[in-house]
């Protein structure tokens, strides 16, 4: 089957390396997406293994897409929606791209919805119910140009929703985004891994994850399994690999955090304690300042607050100044990969950057930065 895993802008070779590991074949890298061919067994991994994508499309037909009539009677000739889509079964349908013709998503998203709701009173005399939050069958749509994509979204809801994350603080750092950029640090598992400022504890916990081999899709459901082809046999299959995977005693790694708002602190334990890892990962609730790191060199990654959501830029200096000095001295051998949003206040480290990746988070252009602190 051909599909496409919807990606962070940025993380494209990335996910492109993810899948390849999982099994997928044909994979090439496109802006915020990889497309990539997989048999069921694969497209049923990736579901439960895969940790950077948002979203799992099985493409299901190529359309032309010059004007919105010709689309509407593509839709309903393009599948066998008697099957797939009886008026029993809930569905919702998501556009992304626009053409000339067709330059708004909710008018073109409103001709496929009514293509297969005119399609389902002529076969049966009714119609489905509209679900926007769960519904049995998620149909996407991309348009470029003149053509469209017609797509299955096994996902349902976004893959980075992990399902551990019910205390989410202020300008949260997405689960997928935070796994691609712990990949990106070629960061040894059997290492320290310390975030002095920990926020909702999000690298924390999908660190720890990585190191463990834990699947992040094994505590959600997904819209694949009410799919009318679903094999539960090869997904129970798939599941019961996934879970014999996992590394069932500690982490071989030390994971610490720091955050010196306390509620904030609070917020990030009980994430932790969500995700199963109140004996692994433990936090503090102090200034980074007074953080003792473990002896041994390890990795220092943090997301500190960029001065374009939540705080004045000029009040951040001093916090990107005294996160340099404490590097400098406490962390010799170790390196500092920081998420920049703000290329003004990085400078305030005084360190060398080795490398820099370009990352999009929130739809802010940053830089994943790396420092080899001497």
């Amino acid at each position: 089957m051909r599909s496409i895993a919807v990606l962070p802008e940025g993380l494209e070779e990335e996910g492109k390396k993810e899948l390849i590991e999982l099994g997928a074949q044909s994979v090439t890298p496109l802006k915020r997406a990889v497309s990539f061919e997989a048999d069921m067994a694969c497209l049923y991994r990736l579901h439960l293994l895969a940790r950077l994508p948002f979203r799992l499309l099985r493409e299901i037909a190529l359309l032309p897409c010059e004007e919105p009539k010709s689309l509407y009677y593509e839709v309903q000739n393009a599948f066998n929606w008697e099957l797939w889509l009886p008026p029993s079964r809930s569905f919702r349908v998501d556009v992304t791209g626009t053409s000339k013709c067709l330059n708004h998503t909710h008018f073109t998203a409103l001709q496929v919805k009514n293509a297969l709701i005119d399609l389902q009173r002529g076969i049966w005399g009714k119609r489905s119910k509209i679900d926007l939050k769960d519904p049995d069958l998620c149909i996407h749509l991309h348009v470029n140009r003149n053509s469209a994509v017609l797509s299955l979204d096994g996902s349902g809801g976004s893959l980075h929703k992990r399902g551990y994350r019910a205390a989410i603080g202020e300008a949260p750092l997405k689960e997928n985004l935070a796994a691609g950029l712990i990949r990106l640090t070629n960061w040894e598992k059997t290492t320290p891994l310390v975030d002095p400022m920990c926020g909702s504890g999000t690298f924390l916990i999908e660190a720890a994850y990585m190191a463990m081999n834990i699947a992040p899709g094994l505590r959600r459901t997904f819209a694949i399994e009410k799919w009318a082809d679903f094999d539960i046999h090869l997904w129970e299959k798939e599941k019961a690999r996934a879970i014999n995977q996992q590394t069932h005693s500690l982490a071989p790694a030390k994971f610490l955090g720091c955050e010196q708002d306390s509620t904030t602190a609070k917020k990030a334990r009980e994430n932790i304690a969500s995700a199963g890892l109140a004996e692994v990962i433990e936090i503090k609730t102090s200034s980074f300042q007074e953080l003792l790191l473990p002896e041994d060199p390890g990795l220092l990654v943090c997301n500190p607050p960029y001065g374009k959501r939540l705080d004045s830029e000029k009040q951040l200096i001093e916090l990107y100044s005294d996160l340099g000095n404490f590097a400098k001295k406490n962390a010799s051998g170790w390196e500092l990969w920081l998420l920049s949003g703000n290329r003004s206040l990085s400078r305030y480290l005084k360190m060398k950057c080795s490398k820099k990746h370009p990352i999009n988070n929130g739809g802010i252009d940053c830089r994943w930065l790396n420092y080899k602190v001497n």
